[in-house]
């Protein structure tokens, strides 16, 4: 047999467990498996190896189909019901199709016949291992996209986003068409991912499409797919997103701008479950949750006939209204301090935060782009900032003029209500220098949450609830 590199030895790393009556074929078996880099056990028993392989401490059970204690097929069974993603390879002496069929049928991924060469185990027992790997990887990745794309990390305390996570939360576990109107920049795409990775169908696609970057016919043909020759450059047949997005989610931002035709051939995808793509002669039938989004008033273009208002009907099935940042300013430095950590980690940058006066600037800016702009300005200030603090002085002139005001919010008629408003401006300016203010008492003890609620006079559980605030977590190490 070749001789294999490090890589490929780490990389074909795996826990064997071979399970045989016959001391000979066991020891062969470590024999051929250990140099290829598989840690390797055995058990002559059939009891002891359904014991072992549902354990969860194996990746490959290879096991013998004739024994006198337990039959091979009982400890198949045995070893998936406990442990299905676990492969299992079945040794037979009597490699009839029969056997071997059975075998694939409760769940083993390959068979080998006695007697079988060194080089048959190593291919038999690589692809095994090859789909255990992939079906790890998938699991993580999609765990991943859940925890990257969950509600709970949409950054929002205000009252109004609350609001639309208590709505999204509900929307999130059924099949229903959610429509999300909200200003360029509010975070619209990062919510529909998030409704689609908290439902049913989080296991399959997530694909976006923007109506607003394509022209109709081509718009068309990236929705429903087209057949060869159907127009000029369509030298082959090519799915559109719908057939693509089979199972999952498709979310058309900017709906607003799709044309007649395009929304005549949405309207039956909602209705009727089939498309019929771009030049072709038969529909096709489809699973599709449908997530739109846009930045239009629907309802005055369906008062315009610009928009059909039996689509409108059916899209605006679950409105969710994302809030403009200028209605949710005391979210403001709570988005300001995420994005300042997580560009100057980037960057590599050890800015620590914003003084005072830049965060109040900060918090009455007009963001007319929304979050996106305020990331974006975050970004911007970390990579030309050049001291451990953000202050007034750093943020661009624009920023430097904005009034010392709430626009857009109307003046208080009662004492009551100016008391509020008092108090939301006194919060949101002094948010900057008490996140620093327990950073840097965390620093100045390693992170030890006790000593530093002691040096500070803070009780430890009112220290942890200021930790909480502010988003605060020990660094990884």
């Amino acid at each position: 047999m070749k001789e294999l590199s490090t890589t490929e030895r780490k990389e074909r790393t795996g826990r064997i467990l071979v399970v045989d009556d016959e001391p000979i074929v066991c020891k062969s078996c470590v024999k051929v498996l250990r140099p290829e880099g598989y840690s390797v056990s055995t058990t002559q028993s059939g009891r002891d190896g359904i014991e072992k392989g549902a354990s969860g401490d194996f990746d490959v059970v290879v096991v013998d189909l004739k024994m006198p204690d337990v039959d091979g097929m009982d400890v198949l069974h045995g070893v998936k019901e406990k442990q299905p993603d676990v492969e299992v390879i079945v040794i037979t002496g009597y490699s009839t199709v029969s056997t071997a069929v059975e075998a694939m049928k409760l769940g083993a991924i390959d068979y080998l016949p006695k007697p079988f060469t060194p080089d048959e185990l190593c291919v038999v027992v690589g692809k095994a291992m090859e789909k255990r790997n992939l079906i790890a990887e998938n699991r993580y990745l999609r765990e991943e996209l859940q925890d990257k794309f969950g509600l709970e990390n949409i950054i929002g305390k205000s009252r109004v986003m609350q609001d639309v996570f208590k709505l999204a939360r509900k929307a999130a576990p059924t099949n229903t068409t959610v429509l999300i109107y909200g200003e360029s920049g509010t975070g619209k795409e990062l919510l529909a991912k998030a409704v689609h990775y908290n439902s049913l169908r989080k296991h399959k696609q997530f694909l976006p499409a923007d109506c607003g970057a394509l022209a109709p016919t081509l718009l068309e043909s990236e929705l429903f797919g087209h057949v060869k020759g159907s127009f000029t450059g369509a030298i082959v047949t090519k799915p559109g997103l719908f057939e693509l997005a089979g199972g999952g989610t498709l979310f058309l931002d900017e709906i607003g701008n799709i044309g007649p035709e395009t929304q005549a051939k949405l309207l039956r995808v909602l209705e009727e479950g089939e498309f019929k793509p771009v030049g072709g002669i038969e529909y096709k039938t489809v699973d599709v949750r449908l997530i739109a989004a846009t930045n239009k008033n629907l309802e005055e273009m369906v008062r315009e006939d610009s928009f059909r208002d039996d689509l409108f009907y059916r899209i605006n099935v679950f409105p969710i209204t994302l809030p403009p940042l200028r209605e949710r300013k005391e979210d403001i430095p709570i988005l300001a301090w995420h994005f300042l950590k997580q560009h100057s980690e980037e960057a590599g940058k050890g800015v620590r935060g914003f003084t005072p006066e830049a965060m109040k600037l900060l918090v009455n800016a007009r963001w007319r782009g929304n979050v996106r702009e305020l990331k974006n300005t975050i970004e911007r200030l970390v990579i030309t900032g050049e001291g451990k603090m953000i202050g007034a002085k750093d943020l661009p002139q624009n920023l430097r003029q904005t009034p010392d005001t709430y626009e857009g919010t109307p003046l208080p008629r009662t004492n009551k209500e100016l008391k509020q408003i008092k108090k939301r401006l006194r919060e949101a300016a002094t948010s900057g220098i008490e996140r620093s203010f327990v950073l840097e008492a965390l620093e100045r003890n390693n992170w030890n949450v006790s000593k530093a609620a002691q040096e500070t006079g803070i009780q430890r559980p009112n220290f942890h609830s200021l930790m909480r605030k502010h988003g605060i977590r020990r660094p990884s190490s």
